[in-house]
């Protein structure tokens, strides 16, 4: 049996265990299945948080807690499964997140009561931590260096990237089922996992090999500290992003500056021990730390685009929660034509050109969001609240909406393929699980911090708006509450334009790193093994 964990090893299929090569399809599927199942489950609840909220009686205020809960185990616990896998084994952990994640399916999908759901939503966030950074090792420990290790990595980066239009799909669709099974329909959003999550454990001895482990060597310090310290940032960004909440609440002040002080001592830790959590050396090539850059920079804007134009679609537009999920349908074809261009492309081309290009296209498609536009006068709202109808019924689907949504699902294929690549490539076999950790750690941050800022943008630009139509439409007779909703709708578009637009500026800042930083060849890419025991520099 190959050594798989020691740096010296040679590329991972070039000995692999009797049977498995034959078997590179069926390994990719499980790791493929497993990786959608993580990213969907952050977003197939969405449309069904109504339908909880008042089958659990839950209060409007604490309903984004099902969400942001999964958000904050999963974006927490991130190093710290990277780093399990690495030191006891990555199949091991993959398997065992994988069930964790499939009892804690389960447990949601019956909860009776508030806080068994949330518990249920933590305990999935756990198990998408011990699985996902695992799943990207095991393609790095399962294919060999170049064109199938890129073709893994292509779907790999398609699953990621498709799973939130994917979710929205499929939470619309499941939520709407309530008549045919006899359960409410929310619940099935939930057990839908568990067959998925324990066939894939139960084949994976079967498809994928083990790496060596190394026990005792767990930085206990260091997983401590970084884990809370992450705990802290991505629960303050969380609560920035809300509404009732604002980056001037007390407890998201507190929050960030106790995540901020813990992470310092994290790196303090690191910096000392032998065996440390998080290895300086995964940062000390400038491509591979500008690869973690930029994947913390697309996300931020992609997750809030997704959550902008679905609120877009469905309160000005008038689409209802499935034509919604539909609606987004192109953008998981898009990136998936997207990620395999990309991946047919590196064989061939630098990966600064491709993903250069890809965050320039989803730049370009954020900005066409931002040029959305509806009538947000005093009379437009009346009218529209006199019809029944909706602001923007008339915006036109194909000709405003869907050819942004296809560009920035090709321009995020061809970017997450080149960087998921650069991002771990090189790496000491023993920490590819941390470099994986890492790149995971970075889009889920990333994607918080990207709602909260998006989400203080909209609400600035929206606020303004908001109050003047209040104040008109009350001197025109409409009762208090009325008012406030016609106004919200009203308001809405130009926050949520603000947000596509800084949105826009965030992926350009990164196409610039990408550009300017992201050095590597695509030669360089077919090759396997560490770099040379020197770093610095």
């Amino acid at each position: 049996m190959t050594d798989l964990s020691h740096p010296e090893a040679p590329a991972p299929d070039t000995h692999p265990e009797e049977g498995k090569q034959l078997h590179l399809g069926w390994a990719l599927v499980l790791i493929s299945m497993a990786q959608l199942m993580v990213v969907l489950d952050a977003s197939i609840a969405n449309i069904a948080l109504p339908f909880i909220g008042n089958d659990l009686e839950i209060a409007d205020a604490n309903l984004t807690w099902i969400v942001t809960g999964y958000a904050l185990a999963f974006g927490g616990l991130l190093l710290l499964g990277g780093r399990l896998g690495d030191l006891y084994g990555r199949r091991r952990v993959f398997m065992i997140g994988l069930a964790v994640f499939a009892v804690a399916s389960f447990i949601g999908g019956f909860a009776q009561n508030e806080a068994m759901l949330l518990a249920s939503r933590g305990l999935q966030g756990l198990g998408a931590a011990l699985a996902s950074p695992a799943a990207l090792a095991l393609i790095t420990t399962t294919f060999p260096a170049g064109p199938a290790r890129n073709r893994a990595f292509a779907v790999y980066a398609a699953m990621s990237g498709a799973g939130a239009a994917v979710g929205l799909i499929l939470g619309g669709w499941l939520t709407g089922l309530d008549d045919v099974v006899g359960l409410e329909g929310w619940r099935l959003t939930f057990l839908i996992n568990v067959p998925i999550g324990l066939i894939a454990a139960f084949l994976a001895p079967r498809f994928l090999r083990e790496s060596e482990s190394h026990p005792g060597e767990l930085d206990v310090p260091g997983a401590i500290t970084g884990t809370l310290g992450l705990l802290g940032l991505v629960y303050g960004f969380s609560r920035a992003g809300e509404e009732a909440h604002g980056w001037g609440d007390t407890w998201t002040i507190a929050s960030l500056v106790a995540g901020i002080a813990l992470l310092v001592v994290f790196a303090v830790v690191e910096s000392r021990v032998k065996h440390p959590l998080l290895p300086v050396r995964v940062f000390n090539n400038r491509t591979r730390a500008t690869s973690f850059l930029v994947m913390a920079l697309v996300p931020a804007a992609m997750f809030a685009m997704f959550y902008f134009l679905s609120l877009f679609i469905q309160l000005v537009i008038g689409y209802s929660p499935l034509h919604t999920g539909f609606a987004f349908l192109p953008f998981s074809v898009g990136i998936v034509i997207g990620a395999g261009l990309s991946s047919n492309l590196v064989n061939r081309i630098d990966p600064r050109y491709i993903a250069g290009v890809g965050t320039l296209m989803a730049a370009v498609a954020l900005f066409g969001f931002s040029r959305l536009s509806v009538p947000t006068g005093t009379d437009d709202l009346l009218a529209v609240a006199n019809s029944g109808g909706f602001l923007g019924a008339d915006v036109n689907y194909w000709s405003s909406i869907f050819p942004f949504i296809v560009l920035m699902s090709i321009g995020m294929g061809m970017t997450f393929v080149p960087l998921t690549l650069t991002a771990v490539h090189h790496l000491r076999s023993e920490d590819s699980g941390i470099g994986s950790g890492v790149l995971n750690t970075m889009q889920q941050v990333g994607g918080a911090l990207g709602l909260a800022i998006l989400g203080t943008v909209s609400l600035h630009f929206a606020d303004g708006t908001k109050t003047d139509l209040a104040r008109d439409l009350a001197t025109k007779g409409v009762p208090p509450e009325g008012a406030k909703g016609l106004a919200y709708i009203g308001s809405f578009t130009e926050g949520a334009t603000a947000a596509f637009l800084v949105g826009a500026v965030l992926i350009a800042i990164g196409s610039a790193a990408i550009w300017l930083f992201l050095n590597v060849k695509h030669e360089e890419l077919a090759t396997d093994g560490p770099e040379t025991p020197v770093h610095v520099g």
